[in-house]
C-alpha cells in the first residue's frame, strides 16, 4: 500500500475482505473492516463509499470511510453480553488514538487516526 490510498467502491460484504487485503497493518485492516461494515449495517448494503488511508497533519495514519448519508452517525455503545454484533466501533475506539465524524457536502466521513508510521508501505501480500 502506498500513501495516500483511496478506493471508491460499493459497500458490500465481499468488499470488506477485498479492501482488507489491499491495506497493510493489523490496526489499519481492523479499522477499515469495521468502518466499512458500519456503512453496510447502518446506511445500507450497496452504498457507494470511498475508503482512504492517508497521513494526518500530525504524522499519524488516518483511515476514513466516506458515505452519502449525512444523518447516520456512529455512536459508541456497549454491546450486550452475548450479543453477536455491536462491538465494531468499540474496537476502533480501542486501537485508534482518536476517531470522529466529519460532515461534508455529500454526506460524511467516519475517520480514525492510528499511531503507525506514515512512511510509504510495501504492497500487501494477497
Amino acid at each position: 500500500m502506498r500513501l495516500p490510498f483511496a478506493l471508491e467502491l460499493l459497500a458490500l460484504p465481499k468488499a470488506v475482505g477485498e479492501v482488507r487485503h489491499m491495506v497493510q497493518g493489523d490496526d489499519v485492516r481492523l479499522c477499515v473492516s469495521e468502518l466499512l461494515t458500519n456503512v453496510i449495517r447502518h446506511v445500507g448494503e450497496g452504498t457507494p463509499v470511498t475508503v482512504r488511508v492517508t497521513s494526518s497533519h500530525t504524522g499519524r495514519l488516518r483511515v476514513g470511510v466516506s458515505d452519502p448519508d449525512p444523518r447516520a452517525w456512529p455512536i459508541l455503545r456497549e454491546a450486550a453480553a452475548g450479543a453477536e454484533s455491536g462491538r465494531g466501533l468499540a474496537l476502533v475506539d480501542a486501537v485508534a488514538l482518536q476517531w470522529g465524524v466529519e460532515p461534508g457536502p455529500r454526506g460524511k466521513t467516519v475517520w480514525c487516526e492510528l499511531g503507525a508510521p506514515v512512511a510509504p508501505l510495501a504492497p500487501a501480500e494477497t
